[in-house]
C-alpha cells in the first residue's frame, strides 16, 4: 500500500541535455551536454499546478499528461509513495525536437525529483543511478539519451533479457522483460563538443521510420569497429575522432529528411572536423579539441544555425 507524502516537501532537479549515437553507436553511445533544464517540485495538500517557462512553454500540455508530471508520478510510484498534490515549475532551456534529448531530460528530471521527494520523506527509499537509468529508459524505449542525462560524461548503454545472456541448447525462453544498463566513461580532457542547432524541428518517429529493417553484414561489421574506435577516440585518442565517427547504419538513410544537416556534416568533415547527426537530428554534433572556426560560424549563422559550445556535463543533480 502506498504511503502519502506530507505537504511542504520540495526539491529542485537540474538535468543536462544529451546527444546520442555519436556517429556509429546507434542507440548505444551517448554524451551529456552542458545545456540544462530545471524542475522545481513541491508537495501540496491537493491538486496539480504546473508552470512551464522557456522552451516548449507554448506547445506542451500544462496538466497531468505533461511528461515531467508523468515522470514525477512514476518516480513516486516506483518506491511506493504518493502525493495528494503537486506544484511543478519547469524552466526549459534544452531545445525541443532538435536531437538534444529534451524528452529524455524531462523524464530523468521528473523521475529524479519524484524519487528525491520520497527520499526526503524516508531516506531508506533513496534510488540509485542504475535504477534511474532503468526507469527513464522504460519511457524512452532505449537508454542512450536517458543514461547520459543520469550519469553524465560519455555513456555506453545496452539492453538485456534473460535470453540474451545464454546461447545454444541452454538458452532461456524469450523474456519480455527488458533490463536497461549503462556505464559512464570519462572523456578525454581535451574533448570539446559543439552543436549547430537549426530553427527547424524534426520528428524522431519520422526519422526512425526511414531506417531499414535489415542491414548488410558488411555494414554491421563496419559500425561495430567504428563504435569500438569511438570509445577509444573520445576517452584516449581524440586524434582518431574523424574515422571513429563514421557510420553506415542510420545517417545516410535519414539524409533525405535532413538536407541542411547532411550538407553541414559533409562540409565539416571535409575540413577535418568530426561531425555527426545529434540523435535523430536535425542538430549537428561536432567533436574536436578546439573551438569552432570563426569563418564557419559566420556561414552557419547565414544558414540559420545557432552554434553552441556547451561543454560536457555531469549527470542530473537534485537539491
Amino acid at each position: 500500500m502506498s504511503r502519502t507524502l506530507p505537504a511542504g516537501l520540495a526539491v529542485t532537479a537540474r538535468v543536462p541535455a544529451s546527444t546520442a549515437n555519436l556517429g556509429p553507436g546507434f542507440d548505444s553511445l551517448g554524451m551529456a551536454l552542458g545545456i540544462y533544464d530545471e524542475i522545481e517540485v513541491r508537495t501540496t495538500d491537493s491538486g496539480l499546478s504546473i508552470r512551464v517557462e522557456g522552451e516548449g512553454a507554448d506547445d506542451v500540455p500544462w496538466g497531468p499528461s505533461h511528461l515531467v508530471v508523468r515522470a514525477i508520478e512514476r518516480g513516486l510510484e516506483s518506491v511506493g509513495v504518493w502525493a495528494d498534490g503537486l506544484d511543478v515549475v519547469c524552466r526549459n532551456v534544452i531545445p525541443h525536437s532538435r536531437g538534444l534529448g529534451s524528452s529524455a531530460s524531462a523524464v530523468v528530471g521528473g523521475l529524479a525529483a519524484g524519487c528525491a521527494l520520497a527520499a526526503k520523506f524516508d531516506p531508506d527509499l533513496a534510488v540509485d543511478a542504475d535504477r534511474l537509468v532503468q526507469l527513464a529508459s522504460e519511457f524512452e524505449g532505449h537508454p542512450d539519451n536517458a543514461a547520459a542525462s543520469v550519469l553524465g560524461g560519455i555513456v555506453v548503454s545496452w539492453t538485456e533479457t534473460a535470453a540474451d545472456l545464454v546461447v545454444g541448447e541452454f538458452a532461456a525462453e524469450p523474456d519480455p522483460g527488458r533490463v536497461y544498463r549503462a556505464v559512464r566513461l570519462d572523456p578525454h580532457p581535451s574533448l570539446h563538443p559543439i552543436v549547430l542547432i537549426p530553427e527547424v524541428r524534426s520528428s524522431t518517429a519520422h526519422t526512425r521510420g526511414l531506417l531499414p529493417d535489415t542491414v548488410s553484414h558488411g555494414d554491421a561489421a563496419f559500425n561495430v569497429s567504428r563504435a569500438a574506435l569511438a570509445v577509444v577516440a573520445m576517452t584516449q585518442r581524440p586524434d582518431l575522432l574523424l574515422p571513429a565517427t563514421c557510420d553506415r547504419l542510420h545517417q545516410t538513410q535519414r539524409a533525405p529528411a535532413l538536407p541542411l544537416t547532411t550538407a553541414w556534416i559533409a562540409r565539416l568533415r571535409a575540413v577535418g572536423i568530426a561531425a555527426t547527426v545529434s540523435g535523430a537530428g536535425p542538430t549537428i554534433l561536432a567533436l574536436g579539441t578546439s573551438g569552432f572556426p570563426a569563418e564557419l560560424r559566420e556561414i552557419a549563422a547565414r544558414d540559420g544555425l545557432r552554434v553552441v559550445e556547451p561543454g560536457l556535463a555531469e549527470g542530473v543533480l537534485v537539491g
